[in-house]
């Protein structure tokens, strides 16, 4: 709507009359930030994840064959295929609650309790990831150390006395505790600063990564191709007890080099226990307990005749056969952790939230499976049985590395690579550790259930410093009392990741039955039966997980007893806090989510103050929590890019002096109306700004500062006390107040928005912001949509409304180098008796957009025309709805017309204009085929 079309605003109430105040000075705003409020892409999300559960990869396959045997990589490929599932029920949570994960979903479906119970398990497990990690990152660190030395200034090894095997075991453990202690602290200062700056590191540890790991894998597959493989694969578990191996001095079979081996059974081929003066043979003893290794665990204590039955099967197809797969399965399950992170950052992952999710479970999915499974394999093809484990257990990769075909410079090298890139995965597992921690308690503690004083964000980053620095202590704790015992801690932190992974399938699962309402993403494979759907993927899903849980809690003594201290533990901790704080809140209305954010007071409103940057931006009033249809409109079109948003509201305060006007608290409304703004943006996946500003004149406050910030576009909801155009007019008129003395004003574009109008109305010209769709097309059809593979368009206008709204749609998608020409469509049902205004508005339009169109004659061959002028896209306007028969007119273009002919729908990302009310067209694309009409390809 042109400025000068305006109709007369109608009389000014009397307090609006005459000059304004002279107490209408700059009100001091309220600057709200909340906690952690960046967003990061899918791929910055994906290697968040990935340094986790692809650094799996350096100790995994030593871990699982020293409890199941060389079979190892079978199992371990299977756990990788089923967390791709896995990943499938995170989804389907993420895509009902943005701030996801198991505390969220299991309280959802199964109460508060077990919701607590199901965090406190999860923690055991972030206690664990993060220490091994950083500890075996400087396991490799000292152990590269000490090698160097040997190799490189062998009288200072031999002065430190690192000769000696327990001194150098020492160094190694003390060194390796003091890397990780500096790791730890390295990321807790990072996740202070914010989640952008350590995803930042873990993309530039993951892209270092996977060429190290792409090499060794090429590198190794080369080398099985030429030389065959040293081993034989095994299939079969191998869950007998665990003993000491007989050691002897020979020739390596494959490098012909003097080495210290275990002995095998010529026979066989399977290496030789070991036997004390008594001809006994020495058992394999637990660092902790004392007692001999067992994969059984409890089973073996209590039941040794089922046992004996487990470890040697009549048949492994047979049901104790199956058994026994079950819980070499359950002792490879380690190779899954990470799954939850995926759903805590799920709450930073930029626009379009959903889609970039999917893409980030894809990425980790087939980054982790070849990097895991492809390690796993090549250990057992590369390096021989009898030196594998004995040497190599806590350093696959880098004896694969020695292993390899090639000159032993080259190999040394690469094995120095392998060593630094380890030790830096490793390092950013330790990061997604924390990363996923912070994520579970912010959860926790927006319920209530951790005392606000922990929630408090960092006054200049806006991070949950207090609980990170609670996360990182209990880390520190636990690296000092490991001692640096890779081992132990490995075998202790599966237990909170596979039952946090039974609580979430199954609240998942409840939901299905509970609440039918539409998902954005549901867990493959459901069928129906009659009215009920029956989600046949998500049930075997859990069903697999409770099995998988049950196997390692029963075989997993280490981890069972100490996961269950644990929980029980932190289960205290949160009933006792829960209780202290619901006491302090039992006088307030407290909100059920208790987001907590940081103020920051400012003298007035402009772009420095707030930090804006973009060319771009967008001005959002809000006032209700029950109307934020603007908001949700404005986060939809806008792209984050390009454009700042402001979503600001005017407090009204009774006036005394400029001074008053300063809130130095938030109240509930405010809190409120925030939380509001706060879960719309992070549903969108885009940042915005949220101001308070204390007014006694809202519509003066909302213009004013329009005018501070240089806003190209400013965004209300409809009142409900008067019509858009009496809105319009007083928005217009404070806008030329707070303009007076002023020789020229910024134009300004103004849009009343309901979820049934979108009105504009242009100051000085108006103003246009790029929109979303124009820069970001998502999906082969909105590349359609947007003329890729054209570079002619011919619209055909009807002179209605309809075909105004669809000259804007086209006008806005199309890019500015495609040529628009328009016809005037014969005269149909739908045609107005203004069409030809309305036909002069919309290339007045254009004009005013810079965009040259060509109008061609009333009544024109439209198939013809397109052929002459090489147009290679005919846009049609079709029936308000499509049970409707067409126009005569537009059925002679369906029979002229060449090619393929397609109906589609407008795009789900809009361009601006008014797409959004209930006026919205299908639009028929008639596509001529290939050769018919000159086109470029896309």
């Amino acid at each position: 709507m042109p400025d000068n079309d305006l109709p007369s605003p109608p009389p000014a109430p009397p307090s609006a009359t005459g000059p304004l105040p002279s107490s209408l000075t700059p009100a001091r705003a309220l600057v709200v930030g909340s906690v952690m409020f960046t967003f990061i892409s899918c791929w910055r999300a994906a290697c968040v994840v990935l340094c986790d559960i692809a650094s799996t990869c350096y100790y995994i396959g030593g871990i699982v064959e020293q409890i199941i045997g060389p079979a190892a990589p079978w199992f371990i490929a299977a756990v990788m295929l089923f967390s791709y599932a896995v990943r499938s029920v995170y989804m389907e949570s993420c895509s009902m609650f943005v701030r996801g994960g198991v505390y969220r979903v299991v309280k959802r479906a199964m109460g508060s309790f077990l919701a607590k119970v199901s965090v406190s398990a999860l923690l055991f497990d972030y206690m664990l990831t993060g220490p091994i990690s950083s500890v075996s990152a400087g396991q490799y660190l000292m152990g590269l150390i000490v090698d160097s030395l040997a190799l490189l200034a062998p009288s200072a090894y031999a002065h430190l006395g690192l000769g000696n095997e327990a001194v150098r075991d020492a160094i190694k453990r003390w060194g390796a505790v003091t890397v990780a202690v500096v790791i730890t602290l390295y990321f807790f200062r990072q996740n202070v600063l914010g989640i952008r700056e350590s995803s930042g590191k873990a993309l530039r540890i993951m892209s270092a990564t996977s060429v190290v790991i792409l090499v060794v894998l090429l590198w190794g597959a080369v080398t099985v191709a030429v030389r065959g493989p040293v081993n034989r694969l095994q299939y079969h578990p191998d869950l007998s007890r665990k003993v000491e191996y007989e050691i002897i001095k020979t020739r390596d079979r494959v490098t012909g080099e003097p080495k210290e081996c275990w002995a095998t059974d010529p026979g066989t081929g399977l290496p030789v226990p070991r036997r004390d003066a008594s001809a006994t043979v020495v058992p394999k003893r637990n660092q902790v307990t004392g007692e001999q290794e067992d994969p059984l665990g409890f089973i073996g204590r209590v039941a040794p005749g089922a046992a004996e039955r487990l470890r040697h099967p009549a048949s492994w197809l047979g049901l104790i056969g199956l058994i026994g797969i079950f819980v070499a399965f359950g002792h490879s399950i380690l190779a899954m952790s990470g799954e939850e992170t995926l759903a805590q950052v799920y709450r930073e992952i930029e626009a379009p939230k959903l889609p970039n999710l999917r893409k980030a479970a894809l990425i980790v999915f087939i980054v982790s499976f070849v990097g895991t499974v492809g390690i796993s394999f090549l250990g057992v093809l590369v390096v021989p049985d009898e030196i594998r484990v004995k040497d190599y257990a806590d350093n696959l990769i880098g004896g694969i590395v020695m292993y390899l075909m090639g000159p032993p410079g080259l190999r040394l090298f690469l094995n120095v690579l392998v060593v630094v890139v380890g030790a830096l995965i490793l390092a950013g597992a330790h990061n997604t550790s924390i990363i996923g921690a912070n994520g579970v308690l912010n959860r926790v503690a927006e319920d209530g259930v951790m005392p606000g004083w922990f929630r408090k964000p960092h006054p200049r980053y806006g991070t949950t410093h207090r609980i990170l620095g609670l996360i990182v202590g209990m880390q520190l704790v636990t690296i000092l009392t490991s001692r640096g015992n890779v081992y132990v801690l490995g075998e202790a932190y599966a237990f909170g990741v596979v039952w946090c992974f039974v609580f979430n399938s199954l609240s998942v699962l409840m939901l299905r039955f509970r609440d039918a309402s539409p998902r954005e993403y549901k867990v493959p494979f459901n069928f129906r039966i009659g009215d009920r759907e029956v989600p046949a993927g998500l049930l075997s899903v859990f069903l697999l997980l409770v099995i998988a849980a049950i196997a390692n809690t029963l075989t997993k003594e280490i981890a069972t007893v100490g996961g269950i201290a644990f929980t029980l533990l932190f289960l205290s901790f949160f009933t006792i806090t829960e209780r202290f704080t619901t006491r302090r809140q039992a006088s307030a209305d407290s909100p059920e989510r208790l987001t907590q954010f940081s103020k920051t007071p400012a003298t007035g409103v402009d772009r420095d103050s707030l930090g804006l940057a973009r060319p771009y931006c967008l001005l959002v009033s809000i006032r209700s929590t029950q109307n934020l249809f603007m908001l949700e409109k404005a986060l939809a079109t806008t792209d984050p890019e390009i454009t700042d948003v402001v979503v600001m509201t005017a407090k009204v305060v009774e006036w005394v002096s400029p001074l008053s006007t300063e809130a130095s608290e938030l109240d509930a409304y405010d809190r409120d109306l925030m939380t509001a703004v706060l879960d719309r943006a992070e549903a969108a996946g885009k940042t915005v700004v949220p101001v308070i500003i204390p007014t006694n004149s809202p519509l003066y406050a909302i213009a004013r500062a329009a005018r501070d910030l240089e806003a190209n576009q400013l965004a209300v909801g409809l009142s409900n006390l008067s019509t858009a155009e009496e809105q319009i007019a007083r928005l217009v008129k404070e806008w030329r107040a707070v303009h007076a003395g002023e020789e020229g004003r910024a134009p300004l574009t103004i849009r009343v928005l309901s979820d049934r109008h979108d009105i504009r109305y242009d100051v000085d010209g108006g103003n246009r912001i790029p929109t979303f769709a124009e820069r970001r097309a998502r999906s082969v059809a909105e590349l359609r949509w947007a003329g890729v593979g054209v570079r002619k368009v011919l619209l055909l206008h009807d002179g209605s409304p309809y075909g105004g709204d669809l000259f804007e749609s086209v006008l806005t998608a199309l890019d500015s180098e495609i040529e628009l020409s328009v016809v005037r469509a014969p005269t149909g049902r739908r045609t107005t008796v203004d069409g030809e205004s309305i036909l002069e508005r919309d290339r007045l339009l254009a004009e005013h957009l810079n965009r040259t169109i060509r109008i061609e004659a009333v009544g024109a061959d439209a198939v013809q025309l397109a052929r002459n002028g090489d147009y290679g896209l005919i846009i049609v306007p079709l029936a308000n709805k499509r049970s409707e028969p067409p126009e005569a007119w537009v059925e002679d273009i369906l029979a002229q017309a060449p090619g393929r002919r397609g109906l589609r729908d407008l795009p789900q990302v809009a361009p601006a204009g008014r797409l959004w009310g209930p006026r919205i067209d299908p639009v028929l694309c008639l596509i001529p085929e290939p050769g018919s009409v000159p086109s470029r390809a896309a």
